[in-house]
Order: structure tokens, then C-alpha cells, then sequence
């Protein structure tokens, strides 16, 4: 088998993996893999110089490229979550920071809840969402 043959099936894979992912990323090393196949047509035993220009090739494509998947991929896609800031809701399971218990409904959703003081707050109280701290609502 022909060391281009092997180029081109890493090409072929790296860029569909790159479907599957988010970002433009691992396309980049699909195009350095192109890049050293073609490399391999004109040095066919210089094995050394096709994994250096693939690797040069890839780099050079990740960094330079960067800002332009940001734009097309960004990563921070904004949520709605912070939506529920500053409005009220009710208990459903007991508030109890020692036991890391505790659920609130707002607009329709659960979410679990820790109160801002420490304090336990019972079922059926009303509370005001003041922040999201990880995957919990603090609460007063």
C-alpha cells in the first residue's frame, strides 16, 4: 500500500470526526494529513519530512484560524437561565444546606435550591431567586 493511501484515509476520518464535533478543530488535521499526502507524492520514502509538514501544517491551521472558527462556532452559546434571576418561586422539597436538600419551582421548572444564609426554609415558601451557583439556585 501506498503511503498516500494512508494520508488520505487519516484526511478522510479526521474531517468526518470533525462532524461529530463542535468547533472547527479536528478538520485542521485532516487538511495537514491532505496536505502531507500531496507532501508524499514528491517525497515517497521521506517519511520524516510528510509528519513534519503535517504537524507544521495542522499547527500553523489551529492557531491562524482561530478566530475565525470562534466566529463561525462560537462555544459560548448564551442560555436562558439567567432569566430566572430576581424572580420568585416556591419551595417543593425543603431547603437544608447540611443535607445539600432542597427544590424550588419557577416558571414551570424545578430547580434545585440552597438558601443564601444557611437557614432551612420549608415547603410551600415563598423565595426570590438571587444567583446560580453551579447547577443550584441560591435563594433568600
Amino acid at each position: 500500500m501506498e503511503i498516500y493511501y494512508g494520508w488520505l484515509i487519516l484526511a478522510g476520518v479526521l474531517i468526518v470526526l470533525e462532524i461529530f464535533t463542535e468547533g472547527f478543530l479536528i478538520c485542521w488535521f485532516g487538511i495537514g494529513a491532505l496536505i502531507a499526502m500531496i507532501t508524499s507524492f514528491f517525497a515517497p520514502e521521506n517519511y520524516l519530512l510528510q509528519i513534519i509538514v503535517f504537524t507544521v501544517v495542522s499547527i500553523i491551521l489551529v492557531l491562524f484560524t482561530r478566530k475565525f472558527a470562534k466566529k463561525v462556532a462560537p462555544n459560548d452559546v448564551p442560555s436562558n437561565v439567567y432569566t430566572i434571576l430576581g424572580k420568585k418561586a416556591i419551595v417543593t422539597t425543603e431547603i437544608d444546606n447540611a443535607t445539600g436538600k432542597g427544590q424550588i419551582k419557577v416558571d414551570g421548572d424545578i430547580w434545585s435550591a440552597k438558601s443564601e444564609s444557611g437557614e432551612k426554609i420549608p415547603v410551600d415558601s415563598s423565595v426570590e431567586i438571587l444567583r446560580i451557583d453551579g447547577v443550584k439556585v441560591v435563594v433568600k
